[in-house]
């Protein structure tokens, strides 16, 4: 147990240092290391409450830089869609709908690395309908950030812009979603209470990590990171199914 809970900070605080950097990956990361010990949909819930914090604290070290045209359209959207999925996320959870969504993480990713993705433009009901629908998918899987990010390459962010939108975006979603899965699972919540206080803490550390390297990192290449996690991320996906 004492093992486990090592590498559960040690995760927490690499997954909170990416969050600051791409503006994703808690729930990415977190998700497959502790659904060891309660399983998938538990873990989920439970982590809801880490990312709550870690984005919340990153949302109030940024939130200077939000993109407010993005947040209430693409944003808006995306929250509500993280809610729809979040209420169907015990019915529709299964393996077909991962391997789905991690072959779409893929796919963005590499459509980022390779310079597709600059052609991909959102504006108007596009930018409504793409954001409900990485808010649906990502609240089905229980990882939203990815798919998230991977549609905000359609808006012309900077770095800094880019986290600080995407980071106010997930706020909004953890604000949806955190009262269904307090409403159907506080229980099991409950139950890995020691579990979310070791991630939480990781959490923040890694946050505050990632916020001081995220300014030393140059425009020309932060998409190019960000893309690179997505490919990461979608490809463990893929593996943990």
């Amino acid at each position: 147990m004492l093992i486990f809970n090592i590498s559960l900070i040690l995760v927490s605080i690499l997954a909170g240092g990416i969050a600051s950097i791409c503006g994703f990956g808690i729930g990415s990361l977190l998700t497959p290391v502790l659904a060891i010990k309660c399983g998938t949909g538990i873990a989920v819930a439970g982590l809801s409450i880490v990312h709550f914090l870690g984005t919340a604290f990153r949302f109030w070290k940024w939130k200077q830089y939000i993109n407010k045209r993005v947040l209430f359209t693409f944003g808006l959207t995306s929250a509500i869609g993280g809610l729809t999925g979040a209420l169907f996320h015990n019915i529709f959870q299964n393996v077909i709908l991962t391997i789905i969504f991690g072959l779409l993480l893929v796919f963005a990713g590499f459509s980022g690395m390779t310079g597709i993705s600059e052609k991909w433009r959102l504006s108007g009901a596009a930018a409504w309908i793409t954001g409900a629908l990485s808010g649906v998918f990502g609240g089905l899987v229980g990882n939203q950030g990815g798919i998230r990010s991977a549609a905000m390459f359609g808006f012309d962010l900077k770095g800094k812009e880019f986290v600080a939108t995407a980071t106010g975006i997930a706020l909004a979603v953890d604000c949806a979603r955190m009262p269904v899965y307090f409403f159907t699972q506080w229980k099991d919540i409950l139950h890995i209470w020691p579990l979310i206080a070791f991630g939480a803490a990781g959490v923040l550390m890694g946050t505050e990590l990632g916020i001081l390297a995220l300014g030393k990192i140059p425009e020309n290449l932060f998409k190019r990171i960000v893309s690179g996690m997505i490919l990461l991320i979608g490809l463990l996906v893929l593996v943990h199914k």
